[in-house]
């Protein structure tokens, strides 16, 4: 559930992660959110064995034969991730803005293909139409140059 209501979980996917030398994977359910991290929940804690200790705000679990201890970043930490990811969406934005660039230009110079082809096509059809008429009006004179 968010502010907006209920929110239905129609695809999950596998991801896989590390934190330090610790590697996992864990499935995890999409959903429309203002995140831009894992957010490891109650039943990655279980599946794992993971202790947490409350004080400390850190995890520990076993994996692979091996102890690990996950901690939160410090507020250093948290800044200059929050600054790599600024960047990371202000370039995902002007690539974007790049694509849309070239769409729309590919779209025009479509158009004025497609008009240069109508164009030529008027062309065709008035010479054409000129050549009828100039047919018709050399073959009245014959006729008239005959008669007369």
């Amino acid at each position: 559930m968010n502010e907006f209501g209920v929110v239905k979980v129609n695809r999950q996917v596998i991801i896989s992660f590390s934190v330090g030398k610790y590697k996992d994977e864990v499935l995890c359910d999409v959903v429309p959110m203002h995140a831009t991290h894992l957010l490891l929940g109650r039943l990655w804690q279980f599946d794992r064995k993971s202790k947490h200790d409350g004080f400390k705000n850190r995890y520990s679990l076993e994996k692979d034969g091996r102890i690990y201890t996950l901690a939160p970043l410090s507020p250093k930490q948290v800044y200059e991730d929050q600054i790599q990811l600024k960047k990371g969406y202000e370039e995902e934005q002007h690539v974007s803005a790049k694509v849309e660039e070239q769409k729309d230009l590919a779209k025009m110079e479509k158009q004025a293909e497609q008009h240069g082809e109508d164009v030529r096509k008027r062309e065709k059809k008035v010479s054409h139409e000129l050549k009828t008429k100039g047919n018709k009006v050399s073959a009245l004179r014959t006729l008239r140059e005959g008669h007369g």
